[in-house]
């Protein structure tokens, strides 16, 4: 699904670069007594929602490659595109049928590729973990521990299999009888997994960490946030570890968790952004997308805006100061005269 995003996002960029670019007397379609041209077509999009995401994403990719893409190599490029390809045709799509589907070329998915990695090494650049960022990650991290698991369809059958076991039934072999888990069942549910791994849902690593040693879990429901499909696990504990209280150990492993998750927060990325379009001196010069990067950088009109509030409310201070200082004196006047007829 995340390859098949990129290659909607390259297609897309790829169509609006072709009407921002190219020249506008440039006949797109002929007819009897007219045509279109790229400026027709260009002034019909550009005032939608999605060019102006677009022309956002352009220039925000655009900013980041010419400044950190000489930190990504043709090799890294090329992996990148080859994890692509066999993604997708995993998937059971054929690769050449989503370039065309999507106007691509294998030249333009690999610019896009190249524009990816270059925002990512974009953000890696201001990185900074504080003591409090590896707390976060140190109080959400738990081990890896060995367990065994057995996916089923329904809460029903969860219960069976879980009753199944209390009677006396030997998990491994209810799970290669039961499981509907393919890459499990096989080797009677057999599984490792830590508190970042992505290999089973976030409610059965909740439920299973707080499991002791041949502990088996009561049915644990757990819905895909894709498909809203819900399935039914029972869990058997095999090998399950503390993490204690010193994260010294875990040190390499809990950095990396605090990296990953600032690296995926949007008010970091958002900060990181407004900082990079601000050193490139960015300025639009279509009014029809003086908006488009709002939500990073302040136009010269909101920022005068901002600057005019600014001023009247420091006026606004100047002269209740003004007027405080001149009740201040109006009533030391008033008290020496007072004192003076005394």
């Amino acid at each position: 699904m995340k390859k098949k995003l990129i290659l909607a996002a390259a297609g897309a960029m790829a169509v609006f670069s072709l009407a921002a670019c190219s020249s506008g007397s440039k006949d797109i379609a002929t007819m009897k007594g007219s045509t279109i041209t790229v400026d027709d077509f260009y002034n019909q999009i550009k005032g939608q929602s999605t060019s102006q995401q677009v022309f956002s994403q352009m220039v925000v990719y655009k900013v980041f490659e010419d400044k950190y893409g000489n930190k990504v190599t043709d090799k890294d490029v090329q992996k990148k595109f080859d994890d692509t390809k066999e993604q997708l045709e995993a998937q059971g799509t054929k690769f050449t049928d989503a370039l065309k589907q999507y106007g691509l070329t294998e030249k333009d998915l690999k610019k896009q590729l190249k524009q990816t990695a270059a925002f990512q090494e974009g953000m890696k650049a201001h990185l900074k973990i504080t003591d409090k960022d590896l707390k976060t990650a140190w109080a959400n991290f738990h081990p890896e521990v060995e367990a065994q698991i057995i996916q089923v369809a329904s809460e029903d059958d969860a219960k069976a299999v879980k009753k199944e076991i209390t009677d006396g039934g030997d998990f491994a072999k209810i799970a290669k009888d039961k499981s509907t888990d393919a890459a499990t069942k096989k080797n009677g549910g057999k599984i490792k997994f830590d508190s970042q791994s992505t290999t089973v849902p976030a409610e059965v690593k909740e439920a299973a960490f707080k499991l002791k040693d041949d502990e088996v879990s009561e049915p644990i429901a757990a819905t895909n946030a894709q498909t809203y499909q819900t399935t039914y696990y029972v869990v058997k504990m095999t090998k399950n570890k503390a993490k204690g209280n010193d994260m010294k150990p875990y040190e390499k492993e809990i950095k990396k968790i605090a990296e990953k998750e600032k690296l995926s927060d949007t008010t970091f990325q958002t900060t990181v952004i407004s900082d990079e379009l601000k050193a490139a001196n960015v300025k639009i010069k279509d009014d029809a997308f003086k908006n488009a990067l709002a939500g990073y950088m302040q136009t010269e009109s909101s920022s005068a805006s901002s600057e005019k509030k600014e001023s009247k409310s420091s006026d606004s201070k100047t002269s209740d100061t003004k007027t405080s200082d001149s009740e201040k004196a109006t009533d030391s006047s008033s008290k020496t005269t007072e004192s003076s007829s005394k």
